[in-house]
């Protein structure tokens, strides 16, 4: 079977696995915030004398709608909303702070949006000496923020970088003028050049640029022309991700309809082309969706086998135990996952009254536990092996017995303890993540809730 007609089979939906079980799956009939808090006191004995701990923290609010986005945010130009909302996070922290037992090691720390470059430099100042109180810091800790090219400020730059900061994400899309119409999102590539060189002047050691292809009215020419940018700036890792239309969860995406998409084919080539510069220009394939240069540290973590995954997307750093922050963020105890309220006025109300603004979770099976280290495996390292202990699990056994067509179509080698992903099917990881997910497997199979594998 050709590569084109392969596309065409797997072109279902499918999930992007920065967790498992999947949100949609989660079990929040047998969820309670307790269970969490004690999911989280468990995690932190484990992980903090060890690895330290991860913080997301979701500042969720943006000046104008990027059509395309599938994030929680809040839409205003009215600025007054920063200090109410800064105080309410780092009161947020001071709850999880007061249900642990001594002080929390600190390994990473992400500032996620939302534009986070919304806030003012000030204001994030403010944020993060709150969030680094009464914490230590991990002798590898590492800080990183994502940014709006169009509106991030050398101060911002500056004052997060003596905050502790080092990486930068970038959110570019496309260069393309008709690209950037559609999607309401707008940035130069002269406004690019200057965040980036001043970033560099200032001290950052790894900048992301993230890119999606397959957006509305995107064409050949325009993404050859965005990406020659692109090399040229030559970020550290560009995110390069498939755009996920999913206008019943996002009204946003409704300003364009699927005829201003491109198809499967026309996809895959947007994909192709994109994926063959950036290798073409030294960067290396970082997992699903993830190129880097090998002077950086995904680079290093994929070649080492330490690369990892969690809802911030790949990460060379582990933690065990990773606490969301901020309205809609979701937190991870390994054995738990919990998401706070998704609107702004229930998270103010919440945290004001001294409560966890957690609304709903999942506490993770034996079986969750089994069926999320071999699709970890998976997503990271393009192989996973099992032992006769995994085979007592009539649905990880089920799972193995569903592999016959990606083994017959190449993108698997399955020998009797181990699989390996072949350099084919690295295309199609989702694809062979799904069979691995139990809990997708037993609801109803033809309810969309996921975007395009492919």
């Amino acid at each position: 079977m050709t590569e084109q007609n392969l596309i065409q089979k797997y072109a279902v939906a499918a999930p992007r696995y920065t967790s498992y079980p999947t949100v949609p799956y989660w079990d929040e009939t047998s969820f309670s915030k307790e269970k969490w808090i004690n999911a989280v006191k468990s995690s932190f004995e484990l992980s903090n004398t060890n690895s330290g701990i991860s913080l997301y923290i979701h500042l969720p609010y943006c000046e104008s709608l990027c059509t395309y986005c599938g994030c929680n945010t809040r839409i205003t130009k009215n600025h007054e909303v920063e200090k109410p909302y800064i105080k309410a996070v780092a009161k947020e922290w001071q709850l999880y702070k007061n249900i642990l037992p001594h002080k929390p090691v600190i390994k990473e720390l992400h500032l996620g949006g939302g534009t986070p470059t919304f806030f003012s430099p000030q204001h994030l100042k403010n944020l993060i000496e709150a969030i680094l109180k009464d914490c230590n810091l991990h002798p590898e800790a590492e800080f990183s923020f994502e940014a709006h090219p169009a509106n991030t400020t050398e101060a911002h730059l500056k004052t997060l970088y003596q905050l502790g900061f080092k990486r930068l994400s970038l959110g570019i899309q496309d260069f393309d003028e008709k690209v950037q119409e559609i999607i309401n999102r707008y940035q130069s590539v002269e406004q690019v050049n200057l965040v980036t060189q001043q970033a560099r002047n200032i001290g950052y050691t790894s900048i992301n640029y993230d890119l999606i292809y397959g957006l509305p009215l995107q064409s050949k020419k325009g993404l050859l022309a965005t990406i020659n940018e692109v090399i040229l700036l030559k970020p550290d890792r560009i995110a390069y991700y498939g755009y996920a239309h999913v206008p019943w969860v996002k009204p946003g995406q409704r300003k364009f309809t699927e005829a201003h998409l491109p198809n499967t084919q026309e996809r895959q080539e947007l994909y192709e082309l994109g994926r063959n510069m950036l290798t073409e220009a030294g960067y290396v394939e970082i997992g699903m969706d993830h190129f880097a240069l090998k002077s950086d540290s995904l680079y290093k973590a994929q070649i080492e086998g330490n690369l990892h995954r969690n809802f911030m997307g790949y990460t060379h750093q582990y933690t065990q135990l990773m606490i969301g922050l901020g309205v809609s963020a979701i937190s991870d105890s390994w054995d738990g996952f919990a998401q706070n309220v998704k609107k702004v006025e229930d998270y103010l109300a919440l945290v004001n009254a001294n409560e966890i603004p957690v609304f709903k979770g999942h506490i993770l099976t034996k079986e969750d536990l089994l069926m999320r280290k071999h699709i970890l495996n998976l997503m990271c390292k393009s192989q996973t092996s099992w032992s006769a202990l995994d085979l007592m699990n009539d649905n990880f056994v089920d799972s193995l017995n569903c592999l016959h067509d990606l083994e017959a179509d190449g993108l698997i080698v399955k020998h009797e303890n181990f699989l390996q992903v072949t350099k084919l099917g690295e295309r199609f990881l989702r694809n062979i993540c799904v069979v691995f997910d139990a809990r997708l497997r037993q609801k109803d199979l033809e309810t969309v809730v996921f975007s395009q594998a492919n």
